[in-house]
């Protein structure tokens, strides 16, 4: 069977026609698509981390670091290196493949760069792959993650183009893309993905979702979180997004970006077991792992482990990039045997 070919030309009218399916009928086009590149029961994990907290200069509605809001949140100077590997190491022996470092920055200044490149190398160095999220990022910043061995960068577009100034001032939407132009032409990996449950409508939604789709390259990686309400924040007390709403969501993001991870991500301690498994159905085969995120509250990792078993899931055990290129490898062979006459293997 051949698989999905990948698009970048979807149209916000073919996207909300794909959300607006029968729940049914759209959850079997997505796990079908999924089945195509992916063991529909192996699950990616990633830890969290954050590197330094608080007082930042933007003003996202949904975030408890910015600077302009109450939220009774502790500001924390970065962390020192030995502090980090040791959360790095503690993630590894519980499962995780993947360390992601976030730094409460508008952007990063040199010299707090060059610490967060020695945390990358000290990452690396424990045999687990690398991700950031640090900002806005000049071209020159880029390079130096890329020379440091970066795995991953991840910068969220957040939601529509029509939606985001309802959302941030500080920044615009084009700085957003700007960022990840500098990381993808340093063939850094792209982890890139929104917020649900922000007040923006099903149409924002599809807009979304078309902006990622339609990058010249997909996102390795799509997180979609969930909205964390955070009180003292100006999205504190929005109407909460229906669950369902938030699966359709997951299930045309894997039906639209056939071949990267869509991540699971914030909001998981508010989503029943119920709706979590659902995700999973509809495509979602990363998650966060460990019981913080940042600043908000995660589920524990007994408690994942044993959805996990509940669901006949299994951790994915090599990394992310290793999974990835076993699958171009294997569709690599199947593909020289049909050219040979066999059948694929």
């Amino acid at each position: 069977m051949n698989a999905t070919p990948l698009r970048h030309d979807w149209s916000r009218q073919e996207i909300e026609y794909l959300l607006n399916l029968p729940f049914n009928d759209l959850l079997y086009r997505a796990q079908s698509v999924h089945r195509e590149r992916f063991d529909p029961n192996r699950i990616q994990v990633s830890t969290l981390l954050s590197i330094k907290t608080g007082a930042c200069a933007e003003d996202c509605g949904y975030c408890s670091q910015s600077a302009k809001y109450n939220t009774e949140l502790e500001r924390e100077k970065l962390l020192p290196l030995e502090q980090v590997l040791q959360a790095a190491q503690a993630a590894k022996e519980k499962g995780a493949t993947r360390f992601c470092m976030g730094a409460a920055w508008r952007n990063p200044t040199d010299s707090n760069l060059t610490r967060v490149v020695e945390m990358i190398q000290g990452v690396h160095d424990l045999g687990m792959e690398t991700c950031v999220t640090l900002g806005m990022l000049t071209a020159a910043q880029a390079e130096r993650l890329k020379t440091a061995g970066l795995d991953y960068y991840n910068h969220n577009l957040d939601t529509s183009p029509e939606f985001y100034g309802n959302v941030i001032s500080t920044r615009t939407f084009q700085d957003r893309l700007e960022t990840l132009a500098h990381v993808r032409s340093q063939g850094i990996n792209v982890c890139s993905g929104g917020i649900l449950g922000m007040g923006e409508s099903r149409r924002d939604r599809a807009s979304m979702l078309a902006e990622l789709a339609n990058l010249p390259q997909h996102p390795e990686s799509v997180p979609i979180n969930m909205l964390v309400q955070v009180e003292g924040t100006p999205l504190y007390g929005t109407a909460a997004l229906d669950p369902l709403e938030f699966v359709r969501t997951i299930a045309v993001a894997r039906i639209l970006m056939p071949q990267s991870y869509v991540r699971l991500s914030a909001g998981r301690t508010q989503m029943s077991d119920e709706t979590q498994a659902l995700c999973f159905l509809a495509g979602a085969n990363s998650m966060f792992y460990g019981d913080r995120l940042l600043t908000t509250d995660n589920p524990e990792a007994d408690q994942d482990i044993e959805l996990f078993r509940r669901l006949g899931l299994d951790f994915e055990e090599t990394s992310e990039l290793q999974a990835t290129a076993a699958r171009c490898s294997d569709r690599q062979r199947s593909g020289e045997a049909e050219a040979a006459g066999g059948a694929p293997g």
